[in-house]
């Protein structure tokens, strides 16, 4: 019987690829016998992915960019053309948080950088490799949300909004490129053990407050926040387009 999640032989963009969720489903897509292009700002936690994965030896390549520049973003595409000859999969996956604090103390540049990065990089990426995928009338994006863009979360106001966007983003190419072969989709996580949150996770009254708010109880380990992608990536999702799985431990059901 045909492997309906195998990723054997795909070419697939992991944004912000070099540690946390990223790095975790750059790791499974490498199983699931991907080729993987993985790009990050900092050239420091690029060079330990590299070195952990091997990836003279597994078909990867490690690539230094800043998702908010949309020449850079350009550039990328190219090198990732030239070293592995197309692209299948894009996973939006950059982002920052540096902000937690009550709407009225949020600068102007903590806001513009969120939306530069959260939203505008996810555009600058799903346009420049949608147009390589209209090429080949196939791909799927997968542009990592959260649940900021389904409900509010107190002083996150300006995260919240970006990954709304993103959402509402994921919906509209979805349409524009549903009958051209590309699937788009988003996953909105809960809360997971990631350096992103470490700073929320060690701080014991917020835990404690997250905690109560999660039905199931706990944070997400890294390891559960791959198997969304991999249904998202493979033709186990072919007739899937538009939508946001929800991984959350049952944070939105109430």
């Amino acid at each position: 019987m045909k492997d309906q999640f195998s990723l054997l032989g795909k070419t697939a963009v992991i944004t912000g690829g070099s540690r946390g969720i990223g790095k975790a489903i750059a790791e499974e897509f490498i199983q699931r016998g991907a080729n993987i292009a993985i790009a990050g700002r900092d050239q420091s936690s690029l060079s330990k992915v590299a070195d952990e994965l091997k990836y003279h030896d597994a078909g990867i390549s490690i690539h230094s960019l800043d998702v908010s520049d949309s020449a850079a973003v350009e550039l990328f595409k190219n090198d990732v053309l030239s070293t592995h000859g197309k692209v299948d999969i894009l996973v939006n996956n950059a982002g920052i948080s540096p902000v937690y604090m009550s709407t009225e103390r949020i600068k102007d540049e903590d806001w513009q950088k969120l939306v530069n990065v959260n939203l505008g990089g996810v555009f600058n990426c799903s346009r420049t490799f949608g147009l390589a995928m209209l090429e080949n009338q196939s791909g799927s994006i997968i542009n990592i949300s959260s649940i900021a863009g389904h409900v509010g979360l107190a002083k996150q106001a300006a995260y919240a909004a970006t990954k709304g966007g993103v959402e509402q983003l994921t919906k509209g190419m979805a349409l524009d490129w549903a009958n051209k072969g590309i699937r788009v989709n988003a996953i909105a996580y809960g809360f997971v053990e990631t350096d992103l949150t470490q700073g929320l996770r060690a701080h014991e009254t917020l835990s404690k407050r997250l905690l109560d708010k999660t039905p199931m109880g706990r944070f997400a380990r890294i390891e559960e926040t791959t198997g969304a992608a991999v249904f998202l990536a493979s033709n186990a999702s072919s007739y899937v387009t538009g939508s946001s799985i929800i991984v959350d431990g049952g944070w939105t059901a109430e």
